[in-house]
């Protein structure tokens, strides 16, 4: 390999993420790199946080993500959590400041080990989800899975938590539903210019939700950080729950606040599981000695 930086291949709850240090080198980590990267079954990956040095003097950091497919993400809760481990491990600091498409990110890890994630305020108006077309209502838009005279899901709740999302409500086992067929469709539906996250939310207990989601550009995933943010809120709109609930994912549980002042703070862990160096043009990597 010509260049090489460090990564760091680690998970959120079963989120498969790796952390490349990109602060000491000018190239960014390519779409192709990416592709080559989750192609290996040791680094394959869900979302990739590209940690570049800050170009704020008020930022730790500057952060690019890119899906397993190659494509952009404008948000990770779980990799944003996986950058505050790895970042505190190195310097002994536990509050953080990031800048990411989607704005900045601010995180701190807590005395029990635990991660908060300020995931800023939700957006739920149609021309900033974005929907292709206009609905006044966003807490339900005509849109459904299934047979028009029995649809299996229907009628779900839209948002954007740095990334566009939907939020199908389920009245049975989340698990029952066939999201790895309508997932793909779904999220390369007409009505979502930008692609979307896809949803299946039941309401568990109270102020409780369990979930599955299928991620734009990583498909189903063991956790989705955004999505708990965006079934939280979105829950919290439609009367289900209040605005502090525990998200249920395949992979583990995350804590999701939102607040009076309207942002939202998403708690959870973060593990590594080993080091390495890899060329961001390529692909190629190599475990850390």
């Amino acid at each position: 390999m010509t260049t090489r930086v460090p990564f760091f291949k680690m998970n959120g709850i079963g989120n498969k993420i790796i952390v490349a240090d990109m602060r000491a080198c000018t190239d960014e980590v390519t779409p192709q790199a990416a592709v080559a990267l989750n192609s290996g079954s040791d680094t394959a990956f869900d979302q990739l946080m590209a940690v570049h040095a800050p170009r704020e003097a008020d930022r730790d950091a500057s952060i690019k993500i890119l899906n397993s497919d190659g494509s952009g993400a404008e948000a990770c809760g779980n990799g944003t959590r996986c950058v505050v481990q790895w970042l505190n491990a190195e310097t002994g600091k536990t509050d953080f400041s990031f800048q990411t498409v989607a704005g900045r990110l601010d995180a701190k890890l807590r005395d029990n080990g635990l991660i908060a994630v300020n995931m800023g305020v939700p957006r739920f108006d149609w021309d900033q989800i974005p929907l292709s077309e206009e609905f006044a209502d966003t807490t339900g838009i005509e849109l459904q899975v299934g047979p028009i005279d029995d649809p299996i899901l229907h009628t779900p709740s839209v948002a954007n938590m740095g990334n566009p999302h939907v939020i199908f409500w389920a009245d049975r086992d989340v698990n029952s539903y066939g999201l790895d067929k309508f997932g793909p469709m779904l999220e390369h539906h007409m009505l979502f210019p930008d692609r979307a996250n896809i949803s299946i939310v039941q309401v568990t207990a109270e102020n409780e939700l369990t979930m599955r989601t299928w991620e734009r550009g990583a498909g189903l995933t063991q956790a989705c950080g955004s999505a708990a943010c965006a079934a939280a809120v979105s829950a919290a709109r439609t009367g289900r729950t209040g605005r502090s609930v525990k998200t249920h994912l395949p992979g583990g549980t995350l804590q999701i606040d939102w607040l009076d002042n309207d942002f939202v703070i998403m708690t959870g862990p973060a593990e590594l599981e080993f080091a390495g160096y890899l060329d961001p043009l390529s692909g190629e990597w190599e475990h850390a000695s």
